[in-house]
């Protein structure tokens, strides 16, 4: 599975790049290049179709609100409009999620990790059973689903076993740091696999994530048992 990819619309250009840079820290995810007025936005969300949106209720033309009824596209709201009647005009019309500015960089990252989970839920082509509905709906408030369920104290599956020796039978030493492409050869499984269990196992605390920083391009994410 490719990285889910995220349209940031913020008419602050310098906070758009900030969150674009929190969102490409998140493994399994890669920001688009933001925009700032409505306008922009629908022209993106037509020709670069993006996984989720990241809107901002405040924009030169219109409003985040407003521009929720026209796009078909999975939404956050990252705003700084706090009053209960646009929490609900925003629910109410389709967003997935409300971040309240001023937040974190962990705020984000958790509300992109639940999003994550919410799809790897829908991800079936078969009928849905209450208990999966909620459980999609629980991983968009911070729950969890399998294979990120649990505490550390959980039952592990096989895969999630697997993940954890590749881990500690990486080179030097039970500390190295693999990329998910390394683990995902050791284990024999694809590297979006290995990427979304390493990001479950992370969630945990079994699991460490660190930036390696290259001359040029994205940092690459690499992987560690934790302390």
């Amino acid at each position: 599975m490719a990285d889910l990819r995220v349209l940031i619309v913020d008419d602050d250009f310098h906070v758009a790049r900030l969150h674009a840079t929190w969102v490409d820290a998140v493994p399994g995810f890669a920001a688009l290049a933001p925009v700032g007025t409505a306008a922009l936005a629908l022209q993106a969300a037509h020709s670069l179709r993006p996984d989720l949106v990241l809107l901002d209720t405040y924009l030169p033309d219109t409003t985040g609100l407003e521009l929720l009824r026209t796009i078909d596209t999975d939404a956050i709201m990252l705003t700084a409009a706090s009053d209960p009647e646009s929490v609900r005009t925003a629910l109410r019309r389709g967003a997935l999620g409300y971040l309240i500015k001023p937040f974190s960089a962990d705020d984000l990252a958790a509300a992109l990790r639940g999003y994550a989970r919410y799809r790897r839920v829908l991800a079936g082509t078969g009928s849905l059973d209450q208990a999966g509905l909620d459980r999609a709906r629980r991983a968009l408030l911070g729950g969890a689903d399998a294979p990120s369920s649990g505490g550390p104290s959980r039952s592990r599956s096989a895969t999630e076993t697997a993940v954890l020796e590749a881990l500690a039978q990486g080179p030097g030493s039970a500390r190295a740091l693999l990329s998910a492409a390394e683990v995902a050869a050791v284990v024999g499984v694809s590297r979006a696999t290995a990427q979304r269990y390493l990001a479950a196992l992370a969630e945990d605390g079994a699991v460490e994530i660190q930036l390696r920083y290259g001359s040029t391009g994205r940092p690459e994410h690499r992987y560690g048992l934790s302390a």
